[in-house]
């Protein structure tokens, strides 16, 4: 039983063989070089998978680096026994290594490419000169700003030079230091305005006296990036013009945000102009005013002095000499005193008075200080276009027809009022109502001519459609379906015809098929199979009374196989 089982499998394998090359041959040409290729690349990549699976997978290590440090790089992993590949990228170790590489070859100093910084200092030798230290120390100034012009995203490298006079005691021989700066940008990348001026002032805010004038840029191919006479006279960086696009922008947006529901999203198109004032200006003012009223002033100080003196006896007064020596005249005394003055009397008695008042009032003053707002608005201009509005010609047929003098005056001031208009500061605005260039008829073409025109205005992109369906469509009902249908349907069945010796006819079963192609009526098949029913029963009986009779028959039909080689399928 189990060789009997062991032979049905090895019959049914090889009829599963037999049937994929009867398959295979019955295709075309073209067909077997697409099987043959999808079965090549499968193998491909398999084979790719096995190898790659089996090596391990290489990371960079290094890139960029000069040859020599790059011979020192591979001398060191030779000694550490750690494998590599060399390419134009750089140098590449197995990925689970590449860390302690890294680690090893840092610590013996590799590689030793890259700019030096203030650790040049570290390792000063005793009894250097002061011109090797002054060296050093610019070597190391260098070395730091280009490190950090390389933290820039846009830069690969740089290299910078400085030219710092020595020091004089004399003003008129002093001299200013300057700089320049060698930039490799990575492909593709570029440097704007805003990042050159970032680069400027961090290189003469490094060194001290450096002027910003005084500092040159240039890229790897020699392009001069720091003209700094038109950044000075425009005195606008990146952020300020993107400030203006903004300010811009939005009162665009604004005109026909507003005029969109009246016209038309399409009908509209408007431009608007800022001048922005980025000056940033601090003024100081002191207002001094009249004194106020002075039942209302306000007294600062006030200082009185009141002095007042009584005497009897003037005692001895006068010259000396002769004249004082002579009588007093004759006595006269006014009529009326004065007001507020003391009047000697008969026995000789004087007095004086004296009084003074100082009074300090306080001064109305006023101290201002005003910062004006950088980025203000000086002046805006705005231009506006609007399309036809629809409507009906002099004819009376659709059309499009120009706004009244009223709807543009409205429209006028909903534009102004839009933007903020503002008559002092020498804003304006133009609105101008006329056809567009695109405008269409408002009466309804034939779907033939909208076609045609939609097929003349955007034919390009029409064809590009049209050739990918044409290939998506043959590569499906040409190439997939075809090939699919082949390998997966059955083989044909061919007759089958049995020879039950003499006097007991031939068996022939094909499936209702005839073989030279020709179809059968109804009524022959059903004879057709009410003769193999007949024989098939009379084969079953002769089977079972006369089985050595039948062993002997089909022993014989093996041997004719194995000696014609006929069809596998017919006996006999």
């Amino acid at each position: 039983m189990a060789e009997a089982g062991t032979a049905a499998q090895t019959i049914n394998a090889g009829q599963a063989l037999g049937g994929f090359q009867q398959r295979f041959a019955a295709l075309s040409g073209g067909r077997k070089v697409l099987l043959m290729a999808v079965g090549a690349a499968l193998v491909a990549a398999l084979i790719g998978g096995m190898l790659w699976s089996r090596e391990p997978s290489y990371r960079l290590l290094f890139t960029n680096i000069p040859d020599k440090d790059a011979g020192a790089v591979v001398q060191s992993l030779q000694q550490m026994n750690i494998p590599y590949k060399l390419d134009a990228g750089g140098i590449s170790v197995p990925a689970d290594k590449i860390y302690d590489a890294r680690l090893r070859l840092a610590a013996q100093g590799l590689p030793k490419a890259g700019n030096v910084g203030f650790e040049l200092l570290d390792n000063q030798k005793f009894g250097v000169s002061q011109f090797t230290e002054q060296v050093n120390y610019q070597r190391a100034v260098e070395g730091e700003l280009a490190r950090s012009i390389e933290s820039i995203s846009a830069v690969e490298k740089a290299r910078v030079h400085l030219a710092i006079p020595k020091q004089s005691v004399f003003l008129r021989d002093q001299q200013k230091p300057t700089a320049s700066v060698i930039l490799t940008l990575h492909s593709g990348r570029l440097l704007d305005d805003a990042q050159v001026a970032g680069i400027l002032h961090l290189v003469s805010s490094s060194i001290p006296e450096l002027q910003v004038k005084n500092v040159s840029i240039v890229d790897q191919d020699g392009n001069l990036l720091s003209n700094n006479n038109r950044i000075n006279q425009a005195n606008l960086d990146q952020k300020q013009l993107q400030y203006i696009a903004l300010i811009e922008r939005g009162y665009v947006e604004r005109v026909q945000a507003i005029l969109a529901p009246l016209v038309g999203k399409d009908n509209v198109r408007a431009e608007v102009t800022a001048q922005v004032d980025f000056a940033e200006v601090e003024q100081t003012s002191e207002t001094y005013r009249p004194n106020s009223p002075p039942n209302a002033a306000a007294i600062r100080s006030q200082q009185t002095l009141d002095q007042q003196g009584r005497s009897t006896d003037p005692g001895a007064m006068g010259v000396p000499g002769a004249l004082s020596n002579q009588p007093p005249g004759a006595a006269t005394a006014p009529i009326t005193a004065p007001v507020g003055s003391e009047v000697a009397s008969a026995s000789g008695a004087s007095g004086n008075s004296r009084r003074e008042a100082t009074t300090n009032y306080e001064v109305d003053k006023t101290v201002q200080h005003v910062k004006q707002p950088v980025g203000s608005v000086k002046r805006l201009s705005a231009a506006v276009v609007l399309n036809f509005k629809p409507g009906k010609n002099k004819d009376g047929k659709p059309d499009y027809v120009p706004f009244t003098a009223q709807e543009m005056a409205q429209i006028n001031n909903l534009v102004r009022e839009a933007i903020g208009y503002n008559q002092s500061r020498g804003d304006s605005v133009n609105v101008v109502n006329a056809a567009f260039a695109d405008a269409r008829s408002l009466e309804d073409k034939p779907v033939v001519e909208k076609a045609t025109d939609y097929l003349q205005t955007n034919w390009p992109s029409v064809l590009k459609a049209l050739l990918l369906a044409i290939a998506v469509i043959y590569l499906l009902f040409f190439i997939v379906r075809p090939l699919m249908k082949d390998i997966t349907r059955k083989p044909e069945a061919k007759p089958l015809q049995l020879d039950l010796g003499e006097g007991m006819g031939s068996l022939t079963a094909d499936n209702g098929e005839d073989g030279e192609g020709g179809g059968r009526s109804s009524e022959e098949d059903q004879a057709q199979m009410a003769a193999f029913a007949d024989l098939l029963q009379q084969a079953k009986e002769l089977a079972k009374n006369d089985p050595r009779m039948v062993a002997t028959i089909l022993r014989e039909w093996m041997n004719e196989d194995e000696g014609k080689n006929d069809n596998p399928n017919k006996v006999g």
